[in-house]
């Protein structure tokens, strides 16, 4: 799943770079918990929950099925 969750993130990082963040996987659980960590811009966003769960949690859910969350650390 992790190789799955990786390429999923690619288009995501796509996307925050155009606002100068990027995005770190940190850990898949074989219970479907992703952990991240925001950096760059979306490290000190006030919006960085708001991407992280209506951005990053969407779109790696919709990607791979077996995502249950994905949390920042």
């Amino acid at each position: 799943m992790r190789d799955k969750v990786e390429k999923a993130l690619v288009r995501v990082r796509e996307m925050l770079a155009m606002e100068g963040g990027n995005v770190d996987l940190v850990d898949v659980s074989d219970e479907g918990i992703v952990k991240v960590r925001l950096t760059g811009a979306c490290g000190c966003c006030p919006m960085s929950q708001m991407t992280l769960k209506m951005g990053i949690e969407r779109l790696l859910k919709e990607e791979v099925p077996q995502v249950k969350e994905v949390i920042a650390v």
